[in-house]
């Protein structure tokens, strides 16, 4: 059976020092551990982040689809997560704690994450307004 799109990206960003090819090659990558909301059962995301200080920024845009992503749901639900994120040591993981970021900051970051990564612009505008984009910060614990 052939190696799924979420699966090849995890081996890749943990096989070499978070970079992964196409197509987020280029991209800074964080891998989500979350539980299911229902299920109970823990999964791994691969996302690309926006380091924010001390923070780390990811977005919940399931590529402009109508409704978020499983794991959006997941880790609103279950906010203290663990991440393993690519860094220029080597890959780290850390306890986090993942709030949306809401409102007037929303919209600052919103702004930084779209002129840093033009495509989450274009997955807004397929959402034709349905629901706006969430971002979420995850925090140290």
């Amino acid at each position: 059976m052939p190696e799924d799109f979420n699966s090849r990206v995890i081996r890749e960003v943990r096989e070499n020092d978070g970079r992964v090819g196409p197509p987020f090659e280029g991209a800074p990558m964080i891998l989500v551990h979350h539980t299911g909301a229902k299920s109970g059962t823990e999964r791994v995301t691969p996302l690309i982040y926006f380091p924010d200080g001390e923070r780390y920024l990811i977005v919940a845009s399931a590529a402009g689809a109508p409704n978020n992503p499983a794991w959006f749901h997941n880790i609103t639900a279950n906010p203290r997560i663990t991440v393993e994120v690519a860094t220029s040591q080597g890959a780290q993981t850390e306890q986090v704690v993942a709030e949306e970021v809401v409102g007037e900051q929303r919209d600052t970051v919103w702004a930084r994450i779209v002129q840093a990564n033009p495509g989450f612009g274009e997955y807004a505008k397929k959402t034709d307004g349905i629901r706006t984009i969430p971002v979420v910060a995850l925090t140290p614990a």
